[in-house]
């Protein structure tokens, strides 16, 4: 029978009779402390709730964009911390436009970099001792370790977003016991720095149970899903073959980023550094095609994002030869570092070249679509967060937004009226827009008409030529006496709780083989839940 391993204590270490007593009544006891920590830390109201929601946010479900933008902008910090982000050097490699909205950076630089980007400042933001020296150093390594990830996974085509997530939480039981246990957390990682532990041993050498764990257990807690936690589990010692599938994928990439990160954050000497490397291209070379070129590569791109996001969530600032500083106590930021940010945080107010329309389509809708709408957004979006505006001037701006970008002839914004059981036209622009404004109602009994199907179903409807047989049937009588020239046709229904309360409609009198794109059909989206967000709290 092999020897038991007893509890590893420092020297003159004053938690030894705790510790003691834990070890009585059982590792698990350890375990729920720290997990009952987290759960009713005042400090700590939302952070669970508020990472399961942005987690499962999908990048396949356009309805997501609209989410992750109203979240994001639900939190004042969080805003700025992204736009700083996204106007970072890091970011101006990839667009050399202005970001001065969270949708345009959602659209500019894609769903999964903003998305897991919140995830980072949300883990930072929420732990109530982050300027802590031990609590920094382990949510910089996390923080370093998604930013691999994420660079990784472009080469590989794979979700991106997942694998970021698995290696941003795969140290998320050292930063509990760092903020929760601090002397436990000294305790075990003085093990490892001796060299002779590594950080699984060394956890289960101090703790008596492996911190991997923990981390399983909170993140059931907060209901991430389970191809994530499953992702977090480690694989056998050795060189590591080519995964059978996506699970085992993620699971090797959150092992290779959060063993890459020192190399990132650049706090190995170089004799050490080369070890490392060597160590991660045994085992980690065939899975990912790695050779040290391509590696000190990879390392490159990730560090300038990295240094970037650490700054952008006040976790790090940076020293004159932009270098991450190291230092234990909390840094402010020097004049020049100072001068930049506020250079790249002050909102530009010109209007972008590309907004004059040059070219339109024979149905007069503008080549320029998409860079209309996003203008439009950004325009209602800074109209919603001064939180002084009426109503009516909101409508009307997300209705100009529509009516722009799509070269309409006519467009109404329809309410429902329970005084008299109908759906009217409130507001509108266009052509004879008052004259058709004023006969544009309909009774809200519901018919096989395309404005109650639309409805009823909630989703939207774009119509090429309304003068076909088949939709012709579907057009009830009161529109075609109204608008008997209207041919192509958008219906956008606005639902709330499963319960309609009216409509956008617009129209134009020429037929639109071109339809929308998908791009546009993502910022119509967000532009028309703006217009439900306001109309649901004036």
């Amino acid at each position: 029978m092999g020897s038991i391993q007893k509890p590893y204590f420092p020297q003159g270490s004053s938690n030894s009779f705790v510790f003691t007593a834990i070890i009585k009544s059982g590792a698990k006891t350890l375990k729920d402390r720290l997990i009952d920590a987290v759960a009713n830390d005042p400090d700590l109201p939302a952070l669970g709730s508020s990472i399961a929601r942005i987690v499962k946010l999908s990048s396949s479900d356009d309805q997501s964009i609209q989410q992750l933008s109203y979240y994001v902008l639900s939190d004042v910090s969080l805003t700025q911390k992204i736009l700083r982000l996204s106007n970072s050097a890091a970011f101006k490699a990839i667009t050399n436009k202005e970001i001065s909205s969270i949708n345009k950076a959602i659209f500019l630089l894609g769903f999964d970099a903003v998305k897991t980007s919140a995830l980072a400042i949300l883990l930072v933001d929420g732990m109530p001792a982050k300027h802590a020296a031990h609590v920094r150093i382990e949510l910089i390594h996390a923080l370093a370790a998604s930013v691999i990830s994420r660079k990784l996974a472009v080469s590989f085509t794979k979700d991106i977003e997942e694998a970021s997530i698995a290696a941003l939480f795969k140290n998320l039981g050292r930063i509990l016991l760092a903020t929760y246990e601090p002397d436990l957390y000294h305790s075990m990682m003085a093990l490892v720095t001796q060299g002779q532990h590594t950080p699984a041993q060394a956890s289960m050498q101090v703790l008596g149970f492996s911190l991997d764990t923990l981390t399983e257990a909170l993140l059931e807690e907060w209901n991430v899903p389970s191809n994530v936690i499953q992702a977090l589990s480690a694989k056998p010692s050795g060189a590591l073959i080519t995964p059978r599938n996506k699970q085992e994928w993620m699971q090797i990439a959150a092992e290779f980023c959060e063993k890459a990160a020192p190399l990132v954050l650049n706090t190995n000497l170089i004799t050490e550094e080369i070890e490392l490397k060597e160590k991660l291209l045994n085992r980690f070379g065939k899975v990912f095609n790695l050779t040290m070129p391509v590696l000190n590569e990879l390392i490159s791109k990730a560090t300038l994002e990295t240094r970037e996001l650490l700054v952008s969530a006040d976790l790090e600032s940076l020293d004159k030869n932009n270098k991450i500083s190291q230092d234990s106590t909390h840094c402010e930021f020097d004049i020049a570092a100072e001068e930049n940010l506020i250079n790249e945080l002050t909102i530009n107010d010109n209007e972008p070249h590309n907004l004059q329309i040059t070219e339109r389509y024979a149905c007069n809708k503008p080549y320029n679509a998409s860079s209309l709408l996003l203008n439009g957004i950004q325009k209602t979006t800074e109209m919603m967060a001064s939180g002084d505006y009426r109503l009516d001037n909101l409508i009307n701006l997300g209705l100009d937004s529509l009516y722009s970008a799509f070269g309409f002839r006519f467009i109404t914004l329809c309410l429902k009226d329970s005084k008299i059981n109908s759906f009217r036209a409130r507001s509108s622009l266009g052509k004879k827009n008052l004259e058709y404004q004023k006969g544009f109602n309909f009774s809200t009994v519901p018919t096989n008409d395309l404005f109650h199907l639309a409805m009823q179903r909630n989703i939207d409807i774009v119509i090429a030529s309304a003068f076909t047989p088949r939709i012709r049937k579907l057009m009830p009588l009161w529109h075609t006496t109204l608008l008997p020239d209207a041919c192509s046709i958008l219906v956008l229904p606005l639902v709330v709780n499963k319960k309609p309360i009216g409509l956008i409609y617009a129209d134009r009198e020429t037929e639109s083989p071109e339809g929308i794109t998908h791009d546009e059909a993502k910022l119509v989206r967000i532009l028309k839940g703006q217009i439900l967000i306001a109309l649901n709290s004036k």
